[in-house]
């Protein structure tokens, strides 16, 4: 019999680095289970992209802030598997996130509580729920940012909970080792998405301060990340394990 093409969970997969991600994957056969949030419409022009690649996509309500919505989820997940001729997954991408320009002296409880419940709690819960489901020997890839790293104003909340995943990572690398289930994550720089309502990819004043802050000179596209997650879930990188790759072209250095 022969063996079907791996299976990925992205979340987060109809806009930005997930879309690319998903279409990335597609184009090395493997088939995507996706989440979005509300515009089902872009993630259905996702779906027919994925399959002019090469391989089908389902797409999948899901506000990663709720946690009390996993569980069905989790439930869709299985039916979409079944549906994939599946009953377990081999790779998932902890990506889905929100923007947060709060600052230290005016950030709010509410903020806060808001950013960990997209960018630590969410992949920490929905992760634990999933892993029933992924097969021993899968991969997962956690996305944080740059900002995880250096400093910029207004970003007091959202850098900490993206440094808070990283540390997150290095221990569910530890502890799903016996599974042989590697983790890493990856940390986007300056990213030219509709991320942070598209302030680098529509202000040019925005993007020339940043590209001047940058080695190789440029900001950052989708298709600068989603090629290194899909590197980071193929078999070429099975000994890479409790790694930060940062995806910034050597910003702040």
């Amino acid at each position: 019999m022969l063996k079907q093409s791996p299976i990925a969970i992205i979340t987060g997969g109809s806009r930005g680095i997930g879309r690319d991600s998903v279409l990335r994957l597609a184009a090395r056969g493997v088939r995507s289970i996706f989440s979005y949030n509300s515009n089902r419409t872009e993630a259905d022009k996702v779906v027919a992209l994925a399959s002019e690649a090469g391989a089908p996509a389902v797409p999948l309500q899901l506000d990663v802030g709720r946690a009390e919505s996993f569980d069905a989820f989790v439930a869709s997940v299985r039916e979409a598997l079944s549906g994939l001729g599946a009953e377990r997954f081999d790779y998932l991408v902890n990506n889905a996130g929100t923007s947060s320009a709060a600052t230290f002296v005016e950030g709010t409880e509410a903020q806060l509580d808001e950013q960990f419940a997209v960018h630590f709690k969410g992949p920490f819960l929905l992760s634990q729920k999933l892993l029933p489901l992924l097969e021993d020997g899968g991969r997962i890839v956690n996305v944080s940012s740059g900002l995880a790293r250096f400093t910029f104003p207004g970003r007091s909340v959202y850098g900490p909970m993206k440094a808070a995943v990283e540390a997150l990572t290095r221990y569910m690398a530890l502890e799903l080792g016996p599974r042989r289930i590697a983790v890493n994550v990856v940390a986007p720089g300056a990213i030219a998405t509709d991320f942070s309502g598209g302030i680098v990819r529509d202000n040019p004043d925005v993007a020339r301060t940043l590209a001047s802050h940058t080695a190789l000179g440029r900001i950052g596209h989708p298709d600068d990340v989603g090629p290194v997650i899909a590197a980071l879930l193929s078999d070429e990188f099975r000994w890479v394990n409790a790694q930060r790759i940062e995806i910034a072209g050597g910003i702040h250095i």
